[in-house]
């Protein structure tokens, strides 16, 4: 490091000033010693996480989102990690159990993660759950995310990067949509679409009219 460099910020907040702490069960004691550097918005400073949990689930949005899991995709941690951010109800995993967490950021620790071995007991759990399926893939008869009349309730399903999603998920799904894209790619980066449509979600359903 030079002379005119600055050394990095700290992440979070130091041991709570003064003494006198707060009660309140949901602050965790070892926090309110020794400072909180986790991720976390100031709301959940020196929270304890079963209370962060607890307090995200009153508020969750009623979307969920799916990701297949077919080739150990590391773009799943981000998903996790932006539908932690959005506040989706949970995660669903189909396919492989073990998925890389390391884009995650620790958030699923936040956030309800559910694993289906594969695409019909997927499908047959939203059923159950009366989770519309939303398939998200840039293919022939898919119609544009903008132009899609997004139900408040449904399920928003992603493909892994590279190959999309499997032949027997698109078919499985009730909307099929896409993002309008206008460059020489075909496709964008899996987390990054996912991220389009989880705001397409919340512009629509969480936003305050303009």
């Amino acid at each position: 490091m030079t002379s005119d460099e600055q050394p990095p910020a700290e992440v979070g907040v130091g041991p709570w000033p003064g003494e006198d702490r707060p009660h309140d069960d949901r602050y965790a004691p070892e926090l309110l010693e020794h400072g909180d550097r986790r991720n976390v918005v100031d709301r959940y400073r020196y929270w304890r996480m079963e209370a962060i949990v607890a307090d995200l689930d009153a508020r969750r949005h009623p979307f969920a989102v799916a990701i297949e899991n077919w080739q150990h995709d590391l773009n799943i941690g981000s998903i996790v990690r932006t539908a932690n951010a959005f506040a989706a109800d949970s995660v669903h995993i189909v396919g492989r159990r073990r998925w890389n967490r390391r884009g995650a950021m620790v958030t699923d620790r936040y956030q309800h993660v559910v694993h289906h071995p594969d695409v019909r007991a997927f499908v047959d759990a939203m059923r159950v759950a009366g989770m519309p399926i939303v398939a998200v893939d840039n293919v022939a008869g898919a119609v544009p995310v903008e132009a899609f009349a997004m139900p408040e309730r449904c399920v928003l399903l992603f493909g892994q990067e590279g190959p999309g999603l499997s032949e027997e998920a698109r078919a499985a799904a009730d909307a099929l949509v896409e993002i309008p894209q206008f460059g020489s790619t075909r496709s964008i980066n899996a987390s990054a679409a996912a991220a389009i449509v989880m705001h397409e979600w919340i512009r629509r359903w969480a936003l305050p009219a303009s």
